[in-house]
Parts: structure tokens; sequence; C-alpha cells
């Protein structure tokens, strides 16, 4: 009989003790995955259906006539679509290797460098928790004017560089690091950016790829910048772009606001997709000592 090894996250072997995590796990797996397919068959209802009472979770009739009416409408926009979804394809591309880059240099510093203001820095990025976009959303306003940046590519990345979770997550993750390895590598030579780029990023590497997808939804998603900060319409975004079309479009608003969902949650899937491996490692380590 195969042997059930209890400290393996995924065993090779099947063992009869992995159906009750089974019986749990696939429940779980089918909620979790019902928003999923209900973004994906409302996206290709007609509008008898997304009308219908009682609602229907399932589309009987699929169509692409919301995705029609959708291109039909962004043609008629001043500016080419194209300039929406280039502006958002930078601002996220720059602003996830930023948040990344950000977040693992302060948590390396934070975690493993000596100076004097390293824990109230800790806790003021605990207390940043609390805080929700909307409260900050006027701060967050006057120092974007005073820097001079409003109605640049660097309002839409700047202020969302931050990010309290990613930097608590990873800062958990580098605190895993013996501290002997370091020495060692001082021993050999190594700078504190050796030390950094050498052994605290490939060791973070997990932590660093849920940053990652925090960050990409972050950006991606993000409309708040376009209606605040951004007055030119070639420097707003593709989900500011998407919102607003629909807003005003009556009764078929309803079927486009359906498929530019599914437009906007296409890359969040693809993205996460692509890493998923390294967030299951970042959830099954990130309490181990």
């Amino acid at each position: 009989m195969a042997t059930f090894n209890q400290t393996s996250i995924n065993p090779r072997q099947f063992h009869v003790r992995q159906l009750v995590f089974l019986s749990y796990l696939v429940p779980l797996a089918v909620i979790m995955i019902l928003p999923i397919i209900y973004i994906f068959s409302t996206a290709f209802k007609p509008p008898d259906e997304l009308f219908a009472y009682p609602p229907r979770f399932f589309v009987i009739k699929p169509t692409l006539i919301n995705f029609q009416n959708l291109f039909r409408q962004t043609s008629q926009s001043g500016i080419p679509f194209s300039r929406y979804l280039f502006n958002s394809i930078v601002t996220t591309g720059i602003g996830v290797f930023l948040t990344v880059l950000v977040t693992s240099m302060s948590a390396f510093g934070l975690s493993k460098l000596k100076f004097k203001a390293k824990k109230p820095l800790f806790q003021i990025n605990q207390y940043a928790l609390m805080f929700v976009p909307i409260a900050v959303m006027i701060p967050r306003f006057l120092i974007i004017v005073n820097l001079g940046i409003f109605d640049t590519y660097l309002a839409h990345i700047l202020p969302l560089l931050a990010m309290p979770v990613g930097l608590f997550l990873v800062k958990q993750f580098v605190d895993q690091i013996p501290e002997q390895l370091l020495e060692a590598a001082k021993v050999d030579g190594a700078n504190e950016f050796q030390q950094y780029f050498h052994i605290v990023l490939p060791m973070t590497k997990p932590a660093l790829a849920t940053v990652a997808i925090l960050a990409f939804q972050l950006f991606w998603n993000n409309d708040i910048t376009s209606q605040l900060y951004i007055n030119a319409d070639d420097l707003k975004t593709i989900s500011f772009f998407l919102s607003t079309i629909t807003s005003g479009a009556g009764v078929a608003g309803a079927g486009m606001g359906a498929a530019a969902s599914l437009l906007m949650f296409l890359p969040n899937i693809f993205f996460f997709i692509i890493i998923q491996n390294k967030v299951m490692d970042t959830m099954a380590h990130s309490g181990i000592k």
C-alpha cells in the first residue's frame, strides 16, 4: 500500500485519507468557480435573458450581440480604443514591476537591516491596513497636485505603489531567511544590494508572485485615477472607458456592461493562471518559521 506523507503538500501517490480532504475541497471549489461561470454566462446572454424573471444562471441562447454593441460603441469614441488599451498596459506593466521592486526592497530593509526607525516604520505600515481607499482620496489628490504629476502617467502609477498588505506578506517571508546565510554572503564580500538581489529575491519569489497578482488587479481595474486625477482623454485607461460607455447606454448598457466585465476579467485570470504555482507556495509556507 502506498505510504501517505502528511508533510507533503501535494502527495504523488493516492491514499484513501485524501478523500477526506476532497470531500471538503470539491464543494468549496464548485462554490468558488460559480462566479466565474456566471461572468462568462452573462456576457453571452441576449437582452431577453438578461432581464428575464426569475433570473437564469446559465445562458440558454448564447449570442455575441453584447460584444458587437460594445465594439460599435467604442468605435464612435473620439479616442481610439487601442489608446485606452495601451494606457492600461503601460501603467499596469510599470506599476506591477515597481510595486514588486519597492515591496521587496522595503521588506528586506525592515527585516534584515538594522536602523533606528525600523520598528516605527513597520507599525505605520500596519496602521495603513486600516484605511480604506476612500479615506485617503483627498490627501492623495493634494499630494498629486503638489508633486506636479496631475494629468500624467505618474498619477496612475505613483499613488498605488505602496501596498501595506504586500509589504506585510513579503516581510514575513524574508524573516524566514536564516541570518547565517546572509552572514556567509557578507564573509564572501557581498554587499547589501548583492544580498538582496542574489539571496532575498530568489527565496521570496512565491510571496512576490502573490504581490504581483494583487498589484496587477489593482492597476488593471483602476478607474478612480482616470476619474479624479486625469483630465486628458488620451491618458485614461480602458477600465474607465468601458465603465463610462456602458453607464449611459440604457437597456443595452446592461449587456455591454456584462461583456465589458468579461473583457476586464480575462487578463486577471490569465495572469493568475501563469503564476498560480508560486501563489500556492506562498500560502503553504508563509507561516513556517
